[in-house]
């Protein structure tokens, strides 16, 4: 059965980042998003929801790791900002030669600026706090 995919409005409970990410919108606006999931169905649901945000739109999410990342991820739409919550995380940029590495301790923040390829490496377990632009984001194995 499919995930259904919500934004919320007016929420003013305590919202867990792990489970219920926020979308930020266009006019300051934050939305929690119910029934999210790192699903291609639900990742196009909500893409479509909050198409009227076009590249200004953000989504906010706390990433619970382990070990080498999978996969490459890019963000043509605009920069990723990537904390280091708990645990240590390497954030690997390919920039077309030697791999780019910036090491990340809990309060750790680093920039992969848009259009570069980058994937997420952690030493043990780590949580991440990401702010990404989600329009155009792309995938590629590793």
């Amino acid at each position: 059965m499919l995930q259904r995919m919500k934004l919320l409005d007016d929420e003013r409970n305590a919202i867990d980042l792990s489970t219920t990410p926020l979308h930020l919108g266009l006019g300051s606006r934050a939305r929690p998003i119910d029934g999210f999931a790192f699903d291609p169905a639900v990742l196009q649901a909500y893409g479509d929801a909050v198409a009227e945000d076009g590249i200004e739109g953000r989504m906010v999410v706390l990433i619970d790791e382990e070990g080498p990342g999978d996969h490459w991820e890019r963000h043509p739409a605009g920069d990723e900002v990537v904390v280091c919550v708990s645990g240590t995380v390497t954030v690997v940029r390919d920039v077309g030669g030697p791999a780019e590495q910036v090491v990340l301790r809990p309060g750790e923040a680093t920039v992969n600026p848009a259009g570069v390829w980058h994937a997420v490496d952690v030493d043990g377990a780590a949580r991440i706090l990401t702010i990404t632009p989600g329009v155009g984001t792309e995938h590629r194995p590793r």
